[in-house]
């Protein structure tokens, strides 16, 4: 596959060649200082003549950028005396060609953001690759000594300490050069003036990227799994504007929310739903998961199909869901189990959220593409909280009049029930009432040359070929990602049987705790996107995340002690919210660790993060349904165990690969 050092030569501009971090020769020397401490050379040498290479690199970087930096500062301060000449004697002709002149500085500079965030993902890249090799937690100490020093030179390059004022000279006298109609605003009285310039949208687009910045949209964003390319794109190179457009966007994140209340609605009611037609109430599993299983097929085609168009899955999708909800009403008046299974297998055979995800990755253009993937989390997770707010209204106790053909009728629609085989058979055992180690960017660790076949830019065309594309660190991800919707999912499916067996709670109360619950998500995401990502890595609050599932799992088991309201809500709560915290991080790390040949095609990041959710709601439903063949005082632990269990595994693992989650 490619390499990410013939991918830095390939996009870096020939007359800076020289200044460019050397990544092929760092790559070779750590392959060497493997080898001269299996030979007995001490560690510290290493460590050492590795921190004097990486030094002398950022500074040769460093050095070319404030040159650079000078030379544009030089240009704009020639510009603002050719536009105070101006104010005096305002020239048309010469304002046009002076705001091209700015626009051309621009685009200079935008080519130095782009020297700049290269180089600092080459940095990144090949400490990850020295800490994989020795299991040493290099990186930590290199950035800490380094970026605290007060003359430090690595702020320089990841922080792009004096870009930010030379981009904001650019803007503003940009906007002081436009025609504001007597205005005497400028962009700091009044930031949100709009600035109509693409040089513009694209410095802060580059400084966004080149800055990593973790505010709350950022975070949010991650939640949607929105691949991106790992190096930034030349220049010149733009979604066509033509590929996006606003109310389009605005039928997909319709689309998403209408789902996510599709897939919940039922979650409240699915046990009565079994009951009233001479089922188990854990037969609710089997109600629930039946749409996961579908969707486990349907995430492939719809991927697949998406590469062609995206209007005709959508419309295909709504069609399926209309006809698989419309079967799932009618089951109740055919008195057929089999009619509601079907309906919501339908429902998963409709499921449309790879193409959601892929139009805002292939449509979005890139300064809005954050806010879309923001866009598409706070649409799933309101539609998640509505759903069973939904079957909470809608679950009025509406009478029909006794009427005497209604008594006469009853004993034979009763017999009719009783005579259907599948009901009867699902009543009586139920309860009753790689390889080869590789980077991120694809690079074995075995690899000889710099050099690949063309077919290893393609994305992987099936299964087996992305099931090969994934590390060990990107697997681990994967069995956290599983855990976390396993989890989720038990709290969730089994709330309606749990609750009515120790509380007595109405349909009505089980729906206003399943929605409190989705209306947490973004409250958390706010404060854990603004604060706590800011202080903490992701890895970080991967693994105390993890912990905290793992608590909120202890203290949902029922013991000795008499099961409480109280346990019960608490427990959820932190579960609930760990496994969303969780999920964010999980899915940023997951984007980062991931072969950027899994960025493109049918079978993507996106698909098998989908695949490994809905493969977990899958098993979860499916315990719960086995869960039934025991007595119900004992349902709650049963289905909790198995979580428990991959919980512990999950956090053993992360611990196994925490060097490697950069």
């Amino acid at each position: 596959m490619v390499a990410f050092g013939k991918k830095l030569k390939e996009r870096q501009l020939q007359e800076w060649e020289g200044y460019y971090i050397n990544y092929k020769l760092m790559k070779k020397k750590v392959k060497n200082y493997k080898n001269q401490i299996e030979a007995g050379s001490e560690r510290r040498h290493v460590l050492k003549d590795f921190s004097r290479m990486l030094d002398n690199q950022i500074e040769k970087i460093v050095l070319f950028m404030l040159e650079q930096q000078g030379l544009l500062a030089s240009r704009i301060a020639q510009l603002n005396e050719q536009q105070e000449a101006l104010q005096e004697r305002p020239d048309i002709s010469k304002i046009s060609d002076l705001r091209e002149a700015y626009r051309a500085v621009g685009q200079d500079l935008l080519k130095l953001l782009f020297f700049v965030e290269m180089n600092a993902i080459g940095l990144r890249k090949i400490l990850k690759k020295f800490d994989k090799r020795f299991g040493y937690k290099f990186t930590d100490y290199y950035v800490k000594t380094r970026a605290n020093h007060p003359y430090s030179q690595l702020q320089q390059v990841f922080k792009h300490v004096g870009l930010g004022a030379v981009v904001g000279a650019i803007s503003r006298n940009l906007a002081d050069l436009q025609d504001r109609q007597g205005s005497y605003l400028s962009i700091y009285d009044q930031p949100t003036l709009p600035l109509q310039e693409p040089v513009v949208d694209s410095l802060k687009s580059a400084v966004d990227r080149l800055t990593h910045s973790t505010n709350f949209l950022e975070f949010l964003g991650q939640h949607a799994l929105i691949m991106h390319d790992e190096l930034p794109s030349t220049i010149d190179e733009h979604i066509d504007d033509q590929r996006y457009h606003f109310m389009s966007l605005i039928l997909n994140l319709a689309n998403t929310f209408l789902y996510m209340v599709n897939t919940y609605i039922i979650v409240p009611t699915a046990d009565d739903y079994a009951t009233s037609l001479k089922a188990a109430p854990t037969v609710c599993g089997v109600v629930i998961g039946s749409m996961a299983v579908a969707q486990i097929f349907s995430s492939v085609y719809f991927s697949a199909w998406s590469n062609k168009s995206y209007f005709r899955p959508l419309i295909f999708s709504s069609i399926v869901l209309i006809i698989g909800n419309a079967m799932y009403a009618l089951a109740y008046d055919a008195g057929s189990l089999t009619v509601l299974l079907l309906g919501r297998v339908f429902c998963g055979l409709g499921s449309a959220r790879a193409v959601n995800r892929r139009y805002i990755s292939d449509c979005v253009p890139l300064k809005i593409r954050m806010q879309a993937s923001a866009a598409f989390v706070s649409a799933s997770a309101l539609g998640m909280a509505c759903g069973p707010a939904l079957a909470g209204l809608l679950q009025m106790n509406c009478k029909e009049p006794v009427r005497e053909t209604d008594i006469d009728e009853a004993p034979e629609q009763c017999s009719a029930v009783h005579n259907d085989k599948l009901e009867k058979g699902l009543a009586q055992p139920l309860l009753t009432s790689t390889e080869h180690e590789q980077d991120d960017d694809g690079d074995q660790e075995c690899d000889a040359s710099e050099e690949a076949p063309e077919e290893s830019r393609k994305p992987a065309n099936s299964l087996g070929a992305a099931y090969r594309l994934l590390t060990p660190s990107v697997k681990v991800q994967l069995l956290i990602y599983f855990m976390l919707k396993y989890a989720m999912e038990i709290l969730l499916s089994e709330s309606s049987v749990i609750s009515s067996y120790y509380f007595n709670w109405t349909t009505g109360k089980v729906s206003i705790f399943l929605a409190s619950l989705g209306l947490t998500v973004l409250p958390i995401n706010i404060i854990v996107g603004n604060y706590i990502s800011n202080m903490y890595e992701d890895r970080q609050i991967l693994l105390a995340s993890e912990v905290v599932v793992l608590l909120g799992i202890l203290f949902s088991f029922e013991s000795i002690v008499k099961y409480t309201v109280q346990q019960y809500v608490c427990s959820g709560l932190i579960m609930f919210v760990a496994a969303e915290v969780l999920e964010g991080v999980n899915l940023s790390l997951l984007s980062r660790v991931m072969s950027s040949r899994l960025s493109r095609g049918t079978y993507n990041g996106g698909l098998l993060s989908t695949e490994a959710g809905t493969f977990a709601r899958v098993v979860a439903d499916a315990t719960i349904t086995l869960g039934g063949y025991a007595e119900r005082k004992n349902l709650l632990n049963l289905t909790l165990l198995p979580s428990l269990v991959i919980c512990i595994c999950s956090i053993v693992a992360t611990c196994c690969t925490y060097n490697s989650l950069y």
